[in-house]
């Protein structure tokens, strides 16, 4: 077999399967040695061992530790490592990873770089655990490991034939019941793998596939965007003053009592609607791992590995907005409710409130395909040489139809509602006019209250693809203190191209002038209603009448044809950009080893010289760029003791930007809720990578097999983050839908024009005491704890984009701080996990700038609650009960000012699995 020449890769994992493995130690030093262990503890020695023995920063964890916790999928398994921060919860599961706040993260499958359609990265969430052998989390980067990537590189193991002693057969299936939506669904995997002495040499064969469906229902109720009221004469009612977000002010309109405008106008600052969504779907996610080793002779290894990842998803988004901002028919005698000692409206009657509801349909597939082959060869004692070529391919398409149904005035149409009736959760109530003694405003579920509105139809199709070729070599130099060169060169020739259609027709049955004439009657069945919103929460509406997505998938050509739109033209897609690059990295590196007061000293030097040349074709435009960067890196080793040792590491990465925002094409949006102006967005093909210099210093004490205490101070200085550049543009846009001449739009376009630091300090342990009671041996405990600082600069920009300012703020997505806690049982036939992860409030992104004032979207504190419970039935069959989010948190969303500003607030689902898995 290939001769191996670290410690660290020295340690094989034989047997780890969705949760159930066994671990065998091999050291080359010695003779063999097989101890074999099973459980999370076996887990969790194998990842501190990777730790300990690594010259990089890195957490580690293996398919057992996957496997028992209830995770679907790579993102939900990493939320409990050491710095590691999930967000964007929703549709069933997490799907967004950051490393220590920053989700600029390098994903790599066997240390290949895969991606998903015209992106750099692959979407974690696609990937199911159960085909994973081990996930590595590097937070510090050496030459010889890809330098894109300022927050770090998730490296996903999967399964081998070679890590196995022989045959090896595993069947698991669980069903995951999720509340809200009210399913349980399945989520299955075998593998199958197997190794033979042959006359040319062993060779094994393994092949791994995986199924996961999910149903899902998340909730959301939102309070729109503060904009001003003022009176303009004496005893006249409050008057919407202007729409939405204005140039200079991101912070927000002064909310103290009294504020004036600079004419001396003094105003209120008030919500102009109240957003629900109700989202429902379903995702199914196939997977599948071919993976064929053959060793001719113990100084040569042959690989061909085949993997595949897909993603289906069908959803429906049944939203209902009701303005709020209603400035005609106001009764000055209606009360107005203030926040204490501010301008800020927070109770409010409106008369003649109007809305609509969307019915919002959504079909996305995903095909990905990795293909490698390669080997590795000991040239002599010394050198070893290993070499993989590797092709992907990625495509992503998908199709969007929405269709609004409005809620016109009719007579008083009054309504009340509270902003923020409390934890940020707004409250309306509708009352019936009784002028109208035909119909019951009151009852949104009525059809007779929407009339036909506008309709949306959109799709699009991504794709990409790379050749990568690789050579890495490592030569046991035996130079003094230098003891291994290690050298290689990466070439990547890439392409991506994405292409789009964008409709839209409108149908205004209370126009003055050419109403619409299309009615809802027209359309048999295009209506359906939601039910239990919010789980029939007090202020709330329980439900709406709204279009029916099942009907605008089935009927999507009647619509179009009712609308007007031509079929050929609407249904075709036009290529928005095409984009060839090719990469060449070439790096060496050395590790040393000395002695300094008679205690080991060792590290790695190394350099890495990329040189990306890119050639870019857009919708009428071309262009092509060329960027190289030498990027040092450095690891210091002190074994203080031989438990105790002191780590430093500097390293520089980048950044490279993403395609889309290359696209110097701009698409115009139309206003869509009668605010005043539209939105614009366009790239900017000029675009430089964002630079990172990393310091790093750890102290880390190891006592035991399975037990860890560790300290990790790191600061991060970043240049040429891509920040939008907004200014207000009037144009006339031709061929837009419907034709409205020259009209504003808010025009937003990124550029290199903000800086950053992040810094903060890790603290974590990992404790199973030895000699417990035998009432309490067995228990263990997972604890971390992080702590971040962040800031960048923002340019603050007039209506002409001239920069007047800065604005410093938090990075986007960085929590203070955050902690994971674990309490485990591993003893017997029994293992048990309990886990709490929490991370404070943090900048989430910025708003539409059409919606907002201010524009800082920020979430509130979030946590989980999760459960896992194995049991060994016998050697081969192990069953599992899960349940995740057991308190049943929501998460909330506010603008800025959190008592103040209440923005979104979520409802996600608890679920709760129970599942088997059958090995022999």
């Amino acid at each position: 077999m290939f001769k191996r020449h670290l410690l660290s890769s020295s340690i094989a994992m034989v047997t780890a399967i969705s949760g159930f493995s066994t671990i065998a130690m091999a050291q080359e030093d010695a003779a063999l040695e097989e101890v074999v262990v099973t459980g999370v503890r076996a887990s969790l020695e194998k990842g501190i061992d990777i730790k300990r023995e690594s010259f990089q920063i890195v957490d580690s964890i293996v398919a057992e530790d996957i496997g028992k916790f209830p995770d679907n999928n790579v993102v939900e398994s990493l939320q409990r490592v050491t710095g590691v921060q999930v967000t964007d919860r929703g549709a069933g599961e997490v799907s967004t990873v950051s490393i220590r706040g920053l989700n600029d993260v390098t994903t790599t499958v066997n240390g290949r770089n895969i991606f998903t359609a015209s992106g750099r990265s692959v979407a974690l969430a696609d990937i199911p655990a159960s085909l994973l052998g081990q996930v590595d989390v590097y937070k510090t980067r050496s030459a010889d490991l890809i330098s894109s990537g300022i927050a770090g590189q998730i490296d996903i193991h999967t399964h081998r034939p070679f890590n196995f002693e022989g045959s090896k057969t595993v069947i698991a299936a669980r069903g995951i019941h999720q509340e809200q939506a009210d399913a349980t669904d399945p989520n299955i995997s075998a593998l199958a793998s197997n190794r033979w002495e042959t006359g040319i040499g062993e060779i094994g064969a393994l092949v791994n596939v995986s199924y996961a469906r999910t149903t899902f229902r998340d909730q959301g109720a939102k309070a729109g965007a503060a904009v001003p009221f003022a009176t303009l004469a004496a005893d006249e009612p409050l008057l919407r003053y202007f729409s939405g977000w204005q140039p200079g002010t991101d912070r927000g309109l002064p909310f103290e009592e009294g504020s004036t405008f600079e004419d001396g106008t003094e105003y209120l600052l008030g919500r102009d609607a109240v957003i629900l969504n109700d989202f429902t779907g379903e995702r199914e996610r196939p997977a599948a791992n071919i993976s064929l080793q053959w060793a001719p002779n113990d100084s040569s290894e042959y690989l061909f590995e085949a993997f595949y990842n897909g993603y289906r998803q069908e959803s429906e988004n049944s939203m209902m907005l009701t303005f709020t901002d209603a400035w005609w028919a106001v009764d000055p005698a209606d009360p107005v409710v203030l926040f204490d000692g501010t301008n800020i409206i927070k109770e409010r009657y409106v008369n003649a409130t109007n809305g609509f509801a969307s019915g919002d349909y959504t079909k996305g597939k995903t095909d990905s395909f990795v293909y490698a082959l390669g080997g590795k060869w000991d040239i002599n004692s010394r050198l070893r040489l290993e070499s993989e070529v590797v092709y992907q391919k990625s495509e992503f398409e998908d199709e969007f139809m929405a269709l609004q149904t409005a809620r016109a005035p009719s007579g008083v149409n009054r309504m009340f509602v509270d902003f923020n009736s409390g934890d940020g959760v707004p409250e309306m109530v509708f009352y019936d006019d009784p002028n109208t003694p035909d119909i019951d405003e009151s009852d949104l579920t009525n059809a007779a209250l929407w009339h036909m509105s506008a309709m949306f139809d959109n799709a699009s199709a991504r794709e990409g693809d790379a050749v990568t070729f690789t050579v890495d070599g490592s030569y046991d130099a035996d130079w003094g203190i230098f003891n291994t060169v290690e050298f290689g060169l990466r070439h990547d020739s890439r392409s991506a191209s994405e292409s789009s259609r964008v409709a839209s027709a409108g149908c205004d049955t209370f126009a003055e002038e050419n109403p619409c004439t299309l009615k809802v009657s027209d359309f048999p069945g295009i209506l359906t209603g939601t039910e239990g919103f919010f789980d029939g929460r007090s202020g709330l509406p329980g439900g709406w009448a709204v279009a029916d997505a099942d009907w605008l998938s089935a009927n999507g050509d009647t619509l179009r044809g009712a609308y007007g739109l031509s079929l050929a033209a609407q249904l075709s897609l036009a290529k928005n950009f095409d984009i060839d690059e090719t990469q060449t990295a070439i790096y060496a590196q050395t590790e040393f080893f000395t002695e300094i007061g008679g205690r080991e000293l060792d590290g790695e030097f190394g350099l890495r010289y990329l040189t990306v040349s890119s050639d870019l074709e857009f919708t009428g435009d071309t262009s092509s760029s060329d960027v190289s960067r030498l990027l040092p890196s450095l690891i210091l080793r002190y074994h203080l003791t031989d438990n105790l040792m002191a780590r430093v590491s500097y390293g520089e990465t980048l950044r490279l930007p993403n395609f889309i925002d290359l696209n110097p094409t701009i698409v115009y949006n139309p206003d869509v809720t009668d605010i005043g102006y539209g939105t614009a967005v366009g790239g900017n093909s000029q675009l430089e990578p964002t630079e990172s210099r990393n310091l790093d210093v750890s102290l880390e004490y190891y006592f035991g097999d399975a037990s860890a205490l560790y300290a990790t101070w790191f600061k991060r200085d970043i240049s040429g983050l891509v920040v939008p550049f907004r200014n207000s543009v009037t144009v006339d846009v031709p061929n837009d839908i419907p034709d409205i001449g020259e009209y504003t739009y808010i025009l937003s376009q990124p550029d290199n024009a903000s800086d950053g630091e992040l810094s903060g300090v890790e603290l974590g342990i990992t404790y199973f005491p030895e000699n417990l009671p035998a009432l309490l041996d067995g228990f263990g405990v997972l604890a971390s704890y992080t702590v971040l600082d962040s800031e960048q600069d923002i340019p603050v920009v007039n209506d002409e984009g001239v920069v007047t300012g800065i604005d410093t703020l938090p990075m986007f997505g960085v929590s203070d701080t955050s902690y994971s806690v674990v309490l485990a049982y591993d003893k017997n036939d029994l293992d048990m996990r309990l886990s709490y992860v929490w991370r404070e409030d943090f900048l989430y992104t910025n708003e539409a700038p059409q919606f907002a004032n201010p524009l800082g979207i920020y979430h509130s504190p979030e946590s989980s609650l999760d459960f896992q419970l194995s049991y060994d039935v016998s050697d081969n069959l192990v069953v599992t009960f899960d349940g995740t989010n057991l308190t049943e948190e929501m998460s909330h969303e506010y603008y800025e000012y959190s008592d103040l500003y209440n923005f979104g607030n979520f409802k996600f689902s608890r679920t709760f699995a129970l599942g088997a898995r059958y090995s022999f």
